[in-house]
């Protein structure tokens, strides 16, 4: 028998759905403590006056298995917006079942359909599932950029020497 993957955009109350699957994620990628976020800033900015991001459910015969979740960026050389896909993760117990070339095609979906010009994501240099998925798919592997990040501390005090 075949599970039926379903999925579908996720609604304000599947935030704490979302969240319990962030945590799992950050426990497959070793980095629980990591996780800092609450489901009440979850809801404010998938769900509030202002949403940064957008969230898919991935479904196994109704079951929530997975997520994807992603938000707008740009291209000054093209002039158009894209999707920056933050996470992508299916519970372990769900995988093979295609539920995360599922949301990632959909995801895709709706770049296309907004007009946008790419999809972007990154992906741990150790999860050999996932580049192996990627690779499949044909997804171009930038090895010419190297990611930055501010954060905390650091992203305060480069933020009080900015001119105001």
């Amino acid at each position: 028998m075949t599970a039926a993957v379903t999925v579908r955009a996720a609604r304000e109350a599947d935030v704490e759905l979302i969240y319990s699957l962030i945590v799992a994620l950050a426990e497959y990628e070793r980095a629980p403590e990591q996780v800092v976020g609450t489901p009440e800033l979850l809801r404010q900015w998938l769900f509030g006056d202002a949403p940064a991001a957008e969230a898919l459910i991935g479904e196994v015969d109704g079951v929530a298995a997975g997520f994807a979740l992603f938000h707008g960026t740009f291209s000054t050389w093209e002039c158009r917006p894209g999707l920056w896909l933050e996470d992508l993760f299916v519970l372990p117990e769900f995988r093979r079942f295609g539920v995360g070339a599922r949301l990632l095609g959909n995801v895709a979906r709706l770049a296309v359909e907004r007009g946008y010009t790419r999809l972007t994501w990154t992906a741990l240099d150790w999860n050999e599932m996932a580049l192996s998925f990627y690779r499949k798919i044909g997804a171009t592997v930038l090895d010419e950029w190297t990611n930055h990040r501010l954060s905390g501390a650091t992203l305060e005090a480069v933020a009080a020497g900015a001119d105001v």
